[in-house]
């Protein structure tokens, strides 16, 4: 018989491997990667540089602040 504690701890000491989401080298994801869920720091920047030039979008309702009036907001 197998006691359930000593399954859980085997299960929590073997990581977790994911893709890295820019060039899909296998990652384990474990807290001594710095970089999770990325394998390097390169690919850490290339994912930001997307977000930053709009290449990545979090798709919903556009709203454009610049078409507010802000001192009609505040009378």
């Amino acid at each position: 018989m197998t006691n359930s504690n000593q399954t859980d701890s085997n299960q929590s000491d073997t990581p977790r491997i994911i893709p890295c989401p820019t060039c899909q080298k296998a990652v384990k994801w474990t807290p001594k990667n710095a970089y999770r869920p990325f394998c390097s720091e390169r690919c850490k920047l290339i994912d930001f540089g997307e977000w930053a030039d709009e290449g990545h979008v979090i798709s919903g309702n556009n709203t454009d602040i610049s078409s507010t009036n802000s001192e009609d907001e505040y009378d």
